[in-house]
């Protein structure tokens, strides 16, 4: 997937704000492309498709660099859904949490499955550590594993599955989530920042014209792109729920008399 900069915008919004710094207005529009990402859910990714490692229950997104998780759409593991839970209603379900490896210490679940030696810098040459085969888990480090029912997201990089897995089958994940620009982007998917220039243009502008005591501010047209900035935003966001299908429009005659 192509980038496209933030600076590529910086001619046309320079245009309404003459004088004003180049890394201002790249600061500006950096921050309108990751309110508008926040707003309409545009920016949408599949998760590569992945396997739950038994007795481990906190995973990293595997997005694009650069790039936040801002809310996840569907998490399908073997074909069924995940209950997607806030963080209070996580602890309030499973008050016991999902502790890695249900609370054993990895060294001790690490003992006896390779020749090199934990938290050690020292590893023997082969790739791997040896290739000594798949690890092997103590019963203990499954003790409070079961099959996978919920998630909910620690922060914009890392998210919890409840309960952990267990080892009794494997459980193959399927995500769907939308993306934002982490707050030192330099740019954004080139096919999503050409679909919403036009508002992150407005964003930008509404407030780069509002600066105090500057020769470009102007309240007054500030205004004008705050209103085209909150308009494009809903039908963006529509335009994303929609999607390509379109529904039909079918007229149902009612009877007299009702």
């Amino acid at each position: 997937m192509a980038d496209r900069t933030f600076a590529s915008l910086v001619p046309r919004v320079q245009a309404s704000v003459p004088g004003c710094p180049h890394a201002t207005i790249v600061q500006y529009i950096r921050d309108a492309a990751i309110r508008t990402c926040e707003r309409t859910l545009y920016w949408r990714y599949q998760v590569p498709l992945f396997n739950l490692q038994p007795g481990v229950s906190e995973y990293a997104y595997d997005k694009p660099a650069n790039t936040d998780v801002h809310a996840v759409f569907e998490a399908v593991v073997n074909g069924r859904p995940l209950k997607r839970l806030t963080m209070e209603k996580a602890i309030e379900l499973y008050p016991q949490w999902a502790d890695l490896f249900s609370g054993v210490n990895p060294q001790a679940v690490w003992a006896g499955n390779y020749g090199g030696q934990f938290n050690s810098m020292q590893y023997n040459e082969e790739e791997y550590n040896g290739g000594t085969g798949s690890l092997t888990l103590p019963a203990d480090a499954l003790a409070d594993g079961s099959t996978p029912q919920a998630i909910t997201q620690i922060n914009a990089d890392r998210y919890v599955i409840l309960p952990l897995p267990d080892a009794e089958r494997t459980y193959q994940c399927r995500m769907f989530v939308a993306l934002k620009p982490k707050r030192n982007a330099t740019g954004m998917e080139e096919f999503i920042f050409d679909e919403l220039e036009e508002v992150i243009m407005h964003g930008a502008l509404q407030h780069l014209l509002v600066l105090p005591d500057q020769a470009w501010s102007d309240r007054e047209l500030a205004a004008y792109h705050a209103k085209q900035y909150v308009f494009q935003i809903a039908e963006r966001r529509a335009r994303a729920n929609l999607g390509n299908a379109r529904g039909l429009m079918r007229v149902r005659m009612q009877p007299f008399g009702a």
